[in-house]
């Protein structure tokens, strides 16, 4: 997930100039690769049936990029066994690739630099192979790591998805006629409080650029992120590109009580209560 998300100028690459701070939370996938002839994609949980599972899962294309560079077959099957909520701002598919690069590098014996392999497929995909909190800059593939203490957060996923182009696309829109600020700026105040482990100054300084931009294409999340706050979070923001909420909270305990209540009443169904920060990908022999 993002603590903060600042966008800004659109790149010659088509990219926009990021600074983010990525934050690695227990809702996780897991990417099982196994020997096989060829290569393949199979989804479980979250996502089966509309996950693709051919070259347009990030997955499948990080089997294949890692084997053109170490000249090796892409020969594996993969089985993705989803948490994350599917388009769902908190970087499922990047994180699958991460894995995927990490597994499938200890299955064929190769080495390589998975870092930059997995800048070259997409902004997101560097930081979950580290994990726990970090400054992303550049298209956010520049890590920098940062202390933070622990954090206790409750997820309201949609029963829709907002894919990040759409919310780029929104973002530029509404800043052409003035509806969006130009950027929220460096993250000075948040890395302060992560350092101080105040929460509820982490709370106060949670921001994302693309707030706005789910709001307009989504309005109905404005209740749910109303209802959060009103309902004892100390700081709620728009998780990456939407549609998900995150909330912060004081304690697992308040996480508890916020989950059942945006449950209760009928807001992120399926709320999910989590912690972080956690370390990145890990192969699980």
């Amino acid at each position: 997930m993002n603590l903060h998300l600042s966008v800004g100028r659109l790149r010659e690459d088509g990219y926009h100039e990021l600074v983010t701070v990525f934050h690695a939370v227990d809702v996780t996938d897991e990417v099982v690769a196994t020997p096989s002839s060829g290569l393949s994609v199979a989804v479980e949980g979250m996502g089966h049936g509309v996950v693709p599972t051919d070259w347009r899962n990030l997955a499948w294309r990080a089997a294949e990029l890692l084997a053109r560079t170490a000249g090796v077959e892409p020969d594996v099957q993969l089985r993705l066994r989803k948490a994350i909520p599917v388009e769902g701002g908190m970087a499922g598919g990047s994180a699958d690739a991460a894995a995927t690069l990490l597994a499938c590098a200890r299955l064929w014996g190769v080495e390589a630099d998975l870092p930059a392999l997995a800048a070259e497929l997409g902004a997101d995909v560097a930081f979950p192979l580290v994990g726990g909190t970090a400054v992303g800059t550049g298209r956010g593939e520049k890590l920098s790591p940062v202390p933070a203490g622990p954090l206790h957060w409750v997820f309201a996923p949609s029963n829709f998805g907002i894919s990040a182009r759409a919310a780029y696309e929104e973002l530029d829109r509404l800043r052409s006629v003035g509806a969006a600020p130009p950027g929220t700026g460096a993250p000075d105040a948040l890395l302060a409080a992560l350092a101080a482990g105040d929460v509820a100054a982490v709370g106060a300084a949670l921001a994302n650029d693309l707030q706005p931009a789910a709001f307009a294409l989504r309005p109905e999340l404005r209740r749910t992120y109303d209802l959060g706050l009103e309902a004892g979070a100390v700081g709620a923001v728009v998780s990456g590109s939407g549609p998900t909420i995150a909330f912060l909270c004081a304690d697992p305990e308040s996480a508890e009580h916020l989950a059942a209540v945006l449950q209760m009443e009928g807001l992120g169904a399926g709320a999910l209560v989590a912690r972080g920060p956690v370390a990145g990908a890990q192969v699980i022999d």
